[in-house]
């Protein structure tokens, strides 16, 4: 019980960002596709850059990253061909990306911080950078594939900032150019900012549930069941495979992925279906489900894995 308590202390924040997100839109009338702007192309490049330059690096760091970005861009074009055969419009690319994603960053890294010790702490960071490119590359490309021609998909994607802050935080990084000491404060509170608009997003796209037909029961089953089901089956499955075969890894980083398995639906799905209109009341309500579910789940989760 000590264990959900804490983690319910960890997540009622969030939900107070969402709320707040709700009120602004609907009393308010605050302009949604402006705070997910200022998210993807503002906040978000900001934060991958500071994470990207200030990490160490070694391979096994690197793998894990490597590894669950190519493992997300596979799960996205698997359940896209197979939710093609269920729905007929923009819904499937909808879906198929935000399955194949999830809160390693808001959930995510309260979660390692609570059961991790700090050097695994850092590499979990730095592996939340593989949902970040992902949800900003491969992600937004299929969710806008739904509305646009594979060229004018290309050509949104390529005008993302993020996928720059990257290489150049990798490149400095590799000539071991750090951060000013004076940015150090404000890059705290650069990640504080990205964590509560992008709650408070998730709210604002709640605000026309009723009027925009967002409580897709099917969606939300499939959704779930990808994200709760099929993740940590994948993720076990390949931990158990590198215990007996590769012995690659070390179990430090076994439950460093375990932990990215199981987090709820990211948040960031609704910044991209909101600046590419692709039925963000949809995804928001998915998410706020998937995120209630998740306090019971995660505990549950890794009671069972430390059987």
């Amino acid at each position: 019980m000590s264990i959900f308590f804490t983690l319910l202390a960890k997540i009622i924040p969030f939900y107070f960002s969402i709320i707040l997100g709700f009120i602004s839109t609907l009393f308010l009338q605050c302009n949604k596709d402006t705070v997910a702007k200022i998210l993807l192309f503002i906040l978000g490049p900001l934060v991958v850059f500071n994470a990207t330059i200030n990490i160490k690096l070694q391979t096994s760091v690197l793998f894990l990253p490597i590894f669950f970005f190519l493992l997300s861009t596979l799960i996205a074009f698997v359940c896209l061909a197979l939710f093609k055969k269920i729905y007929k419009d923009n819904t499937a690319n909808l879906l198929a990306f935000s399955v194949a994603t999830g809160n390693t960053g808001n959930i995510g890294i309260p979660i390692a911080i609570m059961f991790l010790e700090p050097k695994l702490v850092d590499i979990f960071i730095f592996t939340v950078l593989a949902s970040l490119l992902y949800q900003n590359s491969i992600g937004y490309y299929i969710t806008a594939k739904g509305n646009f021609t594979a060229k004018e998909s290309l050509i949104k994607l390529l005008k993302l900032p993020i996928l720059y802050a990257f290489i150049l935080g990798i490149t400095l990084n590799l000539f071991d150019i750090k951060m000013p000491e004076i940015f150090k404060d404000y890059t705290i509170y650069l990640k504080g900012a990205y964590a509560i608009l992008g709650m408070m997003l998730l709210g604002m796209g709640m605000e026309k549930l009723k009027s925009s037909g967002g409580f897709d029961k099917k969606f939300i089953f499939l959704a779930l069941f990808v994200k709760f089901i099929i993740w940590p089956f994948l993720i076990y499955a390949f931990i158990l495979f590198d215990k007996f075969f590769l012995n690659f890894l070390d179990k430090e980083l076994y439950i460093i992925m375990f932990i990215f398995s199981i987090v709820p639906l990211a948040g960031n799905t609704v910044t991209v279906a909101t600046i590419l209109n692709v039925k963000p009341e949809k995804i928001s309500i998915a998410v706020f489900i998937s995120t209630l579910i998740s306090l019971f789940y995660i505990p549950f989760m890794l009671y069972i894995y430390n059987l």
